[in-house]
């Protein structure tokens, strides 16, 4: 039980946050908006900051085991292509969009919280990972943008005359192009 609230709590502060800003939602909102005492609240979340992380933390996590699965790898096309096969796997989780939408929406509130600083960190890491030593400045940079394909991918939408499924698969060979290259 206490596994749910917390998870429906931070259903409902990523919403808020993403509909009203990270700044202009108060713990107080959350609380009403779970018809829950601030009390309650208060006894799985101290502050805003604490849900961010609990938010954030999953994603790191994931990020993560993505690289240290990767360095288990020889540097190859096939290990880049599959690594990009497992982060779009990653992305397609149904948390991911929402979180990723917060976040985009309150870089300026949250740019310096030290677990985007931390996740920012993972994904330089696994940046890394997609490279070889001495790959050339064109192939690094190619291959970062590999893993900007697969999120720009992300922020289409129906609206742009493509199916989900359209947009995944498209997004998938744009990456694999840049991370061949």
């Amino acid at each position: 039980m206490r596994e749910d609230t917390r998870t429906r709590i931070q259903e409902v502060a990523l919403r808020l946050f993403t509909e009203q800003g990270y700044e202009a939602t108060s713990l107080r909102e959350i609380a009403e908006e779970l018809g829950v005492t601030k009390a309650a609240l208060y006894y799985h979340f101290k502050t805003k900051d604490d849900i961010v992380a609990s938010l954030v933390d999953l994603r790191v996590a994931e990020i993560e085991e993505l690289v240290e699965w990767a360095r288990t790898r020889p540097r190859t096309p096939e290990t880049r292509r599959s690594l990009l096969e497992r982060y779009a796997a990653n992305l397609a989780r149904p948390s991911h969009l929402e979180v990723t939408r917060f976040l985009e929406r309150n870089q300026t509130a949250l740019r310096a919280h030290p677990k985007l600083i931390k996740m920012r960190e993972a994904m330089l890491a696994l940046t890394a990972e997609l490279s070889e030593p001495g790959a050339t400045p064109v192939e690094r940079i190619s291959r970062s943008l590999a893993l900007v394909a697969l999120h720009a991918g992300k922020w289409m939408t129906a609206q742009d005359g493509l199916t989900e499924d359209e947009i995944a698969k498209a997004s998938m060979e744009v990456a694999r192009r840049l991370v061949d290259m």
